[in-house]
């Protein structure tokens, strides 16, 4: 192809994103109004204690092993005969009480790693604990059934493994606006410019310059989207809940994107335990209370799913700096508007029957939920994206 061709090929596709005003209408109508799924990942990174966000608070197993760092029955909001959840999580209890809210126990994988990096990769490539893949299951299922790389949007300025497939990337950027203005930097541009040059072509790097051009146009899309909505409700002034904000802003402008990534750290609670993680769930609560709140008032809270996981548990015993230990399975909190089951999905598992390294036994394979939703929600063939065929799940 000539230069100038593949020039004008490109002015052309670029056009496209400026189209009429009853087109736009168009578009927002059919993602909006019209069952356009979305789910919502959320890592709680760092290995969130699961005993201490879903409290057996009678259980005198509890108690004996965490004797300073155990949340009392005065201390926690009771939730059932049984389970409590920590203070910190008003705002969910709020959720749970209108049927918005499923907690599902004891989920985790066989073999369990408890490296930070590891686990993680193990949930983001929902691979097998001695299986490495170098393709995250977003990324999967993009390169089934995604067109685009804003298919997929990481709020991050970097992109995590589960949004890199073999032949198509999600997008990762923080500011949409700061993402558009990147793109049009006059170095990167200059790059494109030589696509065709002949050298460039010898040595094999048509891969990265259609990626290059690939940024380009999802960059000007997600931006020209960004700017029609707004937000309706008040976020706390935190990361965390700017990101939400970012997200909701985005599904309330009826983008095409079917898959949203966010993360809030720090949750290595080794020692401090009970300060640290009070101060990080609250934040956590409060920028979910506003985020569904704010996708209420816009009309697309039906047709988004939140997921809400972190790489492991800790240990059910506390160690001797007030905090605990790397563990094993936790608990998964999916917050929506179209449960089959609301509430706690699954009973909480034996703390008198732990592993051998004294970690709660996963009794829900990760894998089972994210078949779950690639299959009941976004309506996908779950198997070949997570690899295997699990079983579904029948929350939703």
């Amino acid at each position: 192809m000539e230069r100038r061709q593949f020039l004008k090929q490109s002015a052309l596709a670029s056009s496209l994103f400026f189209v009429p005003n009853f087109v736009k209408a168009f578009e927002n109508l059919a993602t909006t109004s019209l069952g356009y799924k979305r789910l919502v990942i959320i890592q709680l990174a760092g290995g969130n204690d699961g005993l201490n966000t879903i409290i057996p608070f009678n259980n005198d197993v509890y108690y004996r092993n965490r004797p300073t760092i155990g949340i009392q029955k005065n201390e926690l909001i009771k939730v059932t005969d049984e389970l409590g959840f920590h203070s910190s999580l008003q705002p969910l209890k709020k959720l749970y009480d209108q049927g918005h809210l499923t907690i599902i126990n004891n989920v985790g994988y066989p073999n369990p790693n408890r490296s930070h990096f590891r686990s993680t990769e193990i949930w983001q490539t929902a691979s097998h604990s001695e299986q490495y893949l170098q393709t995250g299951w977003i990324g999967r299922y993009l390169d089934a059934y995604g067109k685009q790389p804003y298919n997929a949007i990481e709020i991050d300025d970097s992109l995590s493994l589960a949004l890199k497939g073999q032949h198509i990337n999600g997008i990762a950027t923080k500011n949409p606006q700061v993402l558009f203005r990147t793109s049009q930097d006059p170095y990167f541009k200059n790059v494109l410019k030589h696509y065709q040059d002949e050298h460039l072509s010898e040595h094999n790097l048509g891969y990265l310059y259609k990626t290059m051009i690939a940024a380009e146009s999802s960059a000007k899309y997600i931006f020209e989207k960004h700017k029609t909505a707004s937000n309706s409700y008040e976020y706390p002034n935190n990361e965390f809940s700017n990101q939400l904000k970012t997200t909701s802003r985005l599904i309330n402008s009826g983008i095409n994107t079917k898959v949203f990534y966010s993360s809030l750290g720090g949750f290595d609670t080794h020692a401090g335990q009970p300060n640290t993680q009070s101060r990080l769930l609250k934040i956590y609560a409060e920028g979910i209370e506003a985020f569904v709140s704010d996708l209420k008032q816009q009309g697309t809270f039906n047709d988004t799913l939140i997921l809400t996981f972190s790489e492991f548990g800790r240990r059910v015993k506390q160690n001797a700096a007030n905090g605990t230990d790397h563990g094993a399975a936790s608990n998964v909190f999916i917050i929506g508007n179209q449960f089959k089951t609301p509430g706690f999905y699954n009973d909480m598992t034996s703390l008198s029957d732990l592993d051998e390294n004294g970690d709660v036994k996963y009794t829900v394979d990760f894998r089972s939920i994210y078949a779950t939703l690639l299959g009941n929600w976004l309506g996908v063939e779950d198997d070949t994206i997570v690899n295997k065929t699990f079983s579904r799940l029948d929350f939703i």
